[in-house]
């Protein structure tokens, strides 16, 4: 399992290849200088692999808590809020990102960002306080609810 909290805690003093690999060595995976480089191009590092983390954006921060997630390949990956503060082009890049991780691993996102869901999604599972009040696709959800609004049917289940 991988996970990446809606604060992403990273080691701000250590260059991004520097701090993947030491994610790598914990989790004792073998070649890990090879799994660090795929890593860092699977999420788009390549121009920020040398520079602290420090020194990054917001969005590139949010690649680099992606990268540590997903370094030791994970079947199921848990994202807390992924693309919360990040700019325009940013928020496009990381939903991307995410789309395409899902297609080989099973991707849980936790948000409260109705958009976000429609965007990155194909399956919600709506739990109001501590239940599930709808499984299903998203199309399925706009049917069964006569409305195009994820939105609306999202404030319907939970008040």
């Amino acid at each position: 399992m991988g996970y990446l909290p809606e604060q992403t805690p990273l080691y701000a003093d250590m260059y991004v290849k520097e701090f993947l690999l030491f994610v790598a060595n914990a989790y004792g995976l073998k070649h890990p200088a090879l799994k660090v480089q795929e890593t860092i191009k699977a999420v788009g590092l390549d121009a920020e692999q040398f520079k602290k983390i420090a020194m990054l954006s917001k969005g590139y921060k949010q690649r680099v808590g992606l990268a540590q997630a997903i370094i030791h390949d994970p079947k199921v990956l848990i994202l807390d809020e992924p693309t919360s503060g990040l700019d325009p082009n940013q928020l496009t890049e990381i939903r991307t990102l995410i789309r395409t991780l899902g297609k080989n691993k099973t991707v849980i996102l936790s948000t409260h960002i109705m958009q976000e869901v429609e965007a990155v999604c194909d399956e919600v599972i709506i739990i109001n306080k501590g239940r599930i009040v709808a499984n299903a696709t998203i199309e399925a959800l706009k049917a069964t609810h006569k409305t195009d609004s994820l939105e609306d049917i999202f404030r319907k289940l939970t008040s």
